[in-house]
């Protein structure tokens, strides 16, 4: 993940405090700009000149604009004047954050809220931040800020697919086609699941052959039973999978709800190996980026799996909110098979999260059958997070928590065949069931919740998080 933020910075609108302070404002850039190279994944995009013009202001913001950065960076080291923030503005449609370096000789603190002030007037959304870039906590603040402009701004213009229809009447997973081209900018592609079963004919035996290979080689277990989960029916969920792939490829979509319920899982095959491992950073034909899959054809789903991908840049989950185990005092999020393998062992090595994984054959309720994606997720810090609607308004849910590890025996509560994920969360279910609106919930691990709750900010968005 790449993320461009540029770097526009402000100086005195009189030319002779102007030039004696360029090296003030000089070294400042270059502490800046040198420190978010060292991320690795954020790359720094400067303005050609020090803006202290009317003038300056229009060419820089107007040169970074069409730059195509994910968010600017508002720098501010001296005194400047807060009229050239708000020229500047008027041309950034992006995320901005209004930064002032930790310069106490020199008012560059004061020039930061000077033009935050003009910015709250003009109704304009920005963040502000205060302090040494060298500090980590600092440089972990602006990281945000980079991860919420990726979010923000990649949106704008996607495509969404939807092969296949309503799963099974859930009005939650159901979009509305303008207000996501209004709210996000998001466009919504139709496509018939007939398409998969199409294409899925036309699939080279070679590459099915080579995926079966891998999986027999690779997954912990496979649990043929001669009835549901026969080696034909892995076969066609392999072809199933390369089907999904050419759709998505072919209608340049860049993420995806399939339905599945019932006419695939009743007359073909669950599509469950699809939404595992196209979720996932590898497949059989080896490294890739991961692509959100919501099962049931879940639109909001997909959105918030979308949004936690870009700002994390990491595989997300897709869970039913199953049980709330008093005993153990734990929530237990299984789904009929679409999570990707990737949580089993949160590892950068598919084999060692592979072999935690189990295909096991499709449970009474899919006729049609096939395999589950069956595992425990590995334990670890997690964010969890869901869009919502109250009436035409979203809202996200976002839900600080833990994943834990029990004993297997445990699964066989629920639905044993299914991929489960133990969550600790200290709200509790009278709390969460009482606002929470969603049979489903999508999660990644890490801490993002400054970034949600960022995002919901640049986004005119409500948000609720649960401790």
């Amino acid at each position: 993940m790449k993320i461009k933020i540029g770097i526009i910075t402000f100086s005195d609108g009189r030319d002779v405090i102007n030039d004696r302070n360029k090296k003030v404002n000089q070294k400042f850039i270059d502490i800046l700009s040198s420190r978010l190279k060292k991320t690795g994944y954020i790359e720094p995009i400067l303005a050609d000149t020090i803006v202290h013009s009317p003038q300056e202001a229009r060419d820089e913001s107007i040169k970074i604009k069409n730059a195509g950065c994910h968010g600017v960076i508002f720098n501010y080291a001296i005194w400047c004047y807060p009229h050239f923030t708000a020229i500047a503005q008027n041309f950034i449609d992006v995320p901005i954050i209004l930064f002032s370096n930790l310069n106490p000789g020199y008012p560059g603190l004061v020039a930061m809220l000077a033009a935050a002030g003009s910015l709250q007037q003009l109704n304009k959304k920005h963040s502000r931040l205060f302090g040494n870039i060298e500090d980590d906590s600092i440089l972990s603040q602006m990281e945000s800020f980079a991860r919420t402009s990726h979010a923000v701004t990649q949106l704008k213009g996607q495509v969404y697919g939807i092969v296949g229809g309503r799963s099974m009447g859930m009005y939650t997973a159901v979009p509305n086609l303008a207000k996501w081209q209004r709210d996000f900018g998001i466009d919504i592609e139709h496509v018939d699941q007939l398409e998969i079963v199409r294409g899925a004919e036309n699939v080279d035996y070679k590459k099915v052959e080579n995926a079966l290979k891998w999986l027999q080689a690779n997954v912990g277990n496979i649990s043929y039973d001669n009835e549901k989960l026969t080696l034909e029916k892995l076969k066609t969920q392999i072809r199933h999978y390369y089907a999904t792939k050419e759709i998505i490829s072919k209608n340049n979509l860049d993420f995806i709800g399939v339905k599945c319920h019932e006419e695939m899982s009743s007359n073909y095959c669950t599509e469950c190996l699809s939404a595992a491992f196209i979720n996932d950073p590898y497949d059989f034909d080896g490294p890739k980026e991961p692509f959100v899959f919501s099962c049931e054809a879940d639109s909001d789903g997909a959105l918030t799996m979308q949004v936690l991908k870009l700002i994390t840049g990491s595989p997300t989950l897709f869970m039913d909110l199953r049980h709330f185990d008093e005993a153990n005092n734990l929530y237990v999020f299984c789904n009929c098979g679409s999570q990707a393998t990737y949580f089993a062992a949160a590892s950068d090595d598919f084999k060692e999260n592979l072999a935690k994984v189990s295909l096991e054959p499709a449970d009474y309720y899919f006729k049609a059958g096939g395999a589950h994606v069956q595992y425990m997720a590995k334990e670890g810090q997690m964010t969890l997070a869901r869009f919502m609607r109250d009436g035409d308004d979203y809202w996200l849910a976002i839900i600080k928590a833990k994943a834990v590890q029990v004993d297997k025996e445990l699964m066989k509560e629920t639905t044993y065949a299914w991929p489960h994920v133990y969550i600790s969360i200290k709200t509790t279910p009278q709390e969460l069931f009482a606002q929470y609106s969603s049979n489903h919930c999508h999660g990644v691990y890490g801490d993002w919740v400054s970034e949600l709750k960022s995002f919901c900010y640049f986004k005119n968005i409500q948000c609720r998080v649960y401790e």
